[in-house]
């Protein structure tokens, strides 16, 4: 009888050693992505499971506790959701009412100030965002005073990917719409800065959306999501169609900005609950008298989505490459650099509330357990996809910082390539943790495996948005290339070596537009 056993035995040893590594990685995931933890969504008794396994799995890394209470930092919450039934949404025209059935006509998003009811008329403001630097502004000349502002996602690709991102932020966008006097927004989406199709978005509507308790940004009164299929009746008799705005679009033209006949009448009911969850923290103290008082955070985001409602069959998003993956690697560059002395010290966090709007870490930053002021940077695992063996890495955030530098020469030495975002229209370098620290003034940077255009990588990684990306079917049944994620997690150990050990901190780099952010 064939022995599994044997012939692995008779493999190198580095072989051995890697597909160790690679069971290991694998089994943090297996635990954070099965279905008892029904999806770890923000508060609930899955992702307070995921929680005590993250900070066991941080003591036997020798991390000391770095929480308010032992290895948490309890993060309060105000989590609220939207009673469908009693909520409606319609569009008045002149001569008729078109009333619309929410979740297949639109839905509403939950994100802002949402106030029980909004009439208001509508302007289509093309992709509604300013950009100083640039000289750029959507919302020139328009009178947006008590309207709601119809948009299409994405941007123009002569500005630069990050600011793009950075003025096309929920809090940045918004600051902009209501200087204009705007009360809601009705979003358009791009067909060539879309992650999920609508069909699968709306099923997302009834997920909790929450804010951290004490807290209250600002944001619009309403926030309408529109069905692609059903925007031409938004935008009728107002001399312009979807496939119009969507086709200038894609040719990187010039939008057109106009008012709309109906106006748009919404009317939400919101039920409102109070709950915690928590940051997950550990610390490996520098040995260096003066630099172990500097601290690089390396971050990961424990929670996901949870269950869904409307589905039938499988309903639960297990999450695994989202984010399972980045707290398995988040564990595994821990134990790799428990024997190692480092100058600085490192923190190990493990944030909650990621999908709720980066409020687990947005909390870290307003409420650090260490001194603000001597966190250095931070370094982000995130849905680092690995689907493909590892031949070069996406870095978010390369050019902005001297991160880039020691990223390139680490990789180099072991034939790594690093490439810029290749979709600057996904907006990823804001979509994750490492944007509260920026926010922060702190450097920071996202990674994921990488790809060329038009490789077979790219098709993978495309389809696994398309198909996989808050899905119920990111889940342990995928393909997933182990050994590389092991590569990564050497790649990314050895970049967190590099920067602990490196004599300068690391910086802003004059070029970059977020260096405005830094504290003196």
């Amino acid at each position: 009888m064939f022995s599994r056993r044997a012939f692995f035995l008779t493999l190198p040893a580095a072989l051995q050693a890697e597909s160790t590594a690679a069971a290991r990685w694998w089994s943090h995931i297996e635990y954070l992505a099965d279905d008892k933890l029904q999806g770890r969504d923000t508060g609930s008794e899955g992702h307070k499971q995921a929680a005590r396994y993250v900070a066991q799995e941080f003591e036997r890394a020798g991390l000391s506790p770095g929480g308010t209470n032992g290895y948490f930092q309890p993060v309060g919450f105000r989590s609220h959701t939207l009673d469908e039934p009693a909520s409606s949404l319609a569009l008045r025209f002149p001569d008729r009412t078109e009333t619309l059935t929410l979740g297949q006509d639109a839905y509403f998003g939950l994100r802002g100030n949402i106030v029980p009811e909004i009439d208001a008329e509508m302007v289509f403001a093309g992709y509604a965002f300013a950009v100083p630097e640039h000289q750029y502004d959507e919302l020139a000349g328009l009178d947006l005073k008590g309207k709601v502002v119809v948009y299409l996602t994405g941007g123009p690709k002569e500005i630069p990917a990050n600011l793009i991102s950075h003025y096309q932020s929920a809090e940045q966008r918004w600051r902009k719409l209501k200087d204009a006097g705007a009360v809601g927004v009705a979003i358009l989406s791009n067909p060539k800065a879309t992650d999920i199709p609508f069909e699968r978005s709306r099923t997302a509507r009834f997920i909790p959306a929450m804010k951290l308790k004490g807290f209250e940004p600002d944001g619009p009164g309403c926030s309408i999501t529109i069905n692609p299929a059903r925007a031409n009746l938004w935008l009728e008799g107002a001399g312009h169609t979807y496939e119009e705005i969507t086709a200038l679009a894609a040719e990187n033209k010039p939008l057109p900005k106009f008012p709309l006949k109906p106006r748009v009448v919404a009317r939400t009911k919101l039920n409102l609950t109070e709950l915690e969850a928590d940051n997950i923290i550990g610390i490996k103290e520098g040995s260096h008298p003066q630099l172990k008082n500097q601290v690089l955070v390396l971050s990961a985001h424990v929670d996901h989505i949870g269950t869904s409602r409307n589905l039938t069959g499988d309903r639960i998003y297990n999450g695994a490459m989202d984010n399972a993956s980045g707290i398995a690697t988040l564990i595994e560059i821990a134990k790799a650099l428990k024997a190692k002395k480092l100058r600085r010290s490192v923190l190990f966090l493990a944030n909650t509330g990621e999908e709720k709007g980066l409020l687990g870490s947005q909390f870290f930053v307003q409420s650090p357990t260490v001194a603000r002021e001597s966190i250095v940077a931070d370094l982000n695992f995130d849905m680092f996809l690995p689907l493909f063996p590892l031949e070069c890495i996406i870095m978010y955030g390369l050019d902005e910082s001297s991160l880039g530098d020691s990223v390139k020469r680490v990789a180099a030495k072991r034939h790594i390539e690093v490439i810029r975002d290749p979709e600057p229209q996904r907006n990823s370098f804001i979509r994750s943790d490492q944007y509260s620290f920026i926010r922060r003034g702190i450097p920071a940077a996202s990674f994921k495996l990488g790809y060329k255009p038009g490789s077979p990588e790219e098709r993978i990684f495309k389809a696994w948005l398309k198909d996989r990306y808050h899905s119920v079917t990111d889940d342990l049944q995928q393909p997933v290339d182990k050994e590389g994620a092991v590569g990564f997690n050497r790649l990314m150990a050895a970049i967190a070596v590099d920067v602990a050990n490196s004599p300068q901190r690391p910086a802003w780099k004059e070029s970059s537009f977020f260096k405005r952010f830094a504290r003196p």
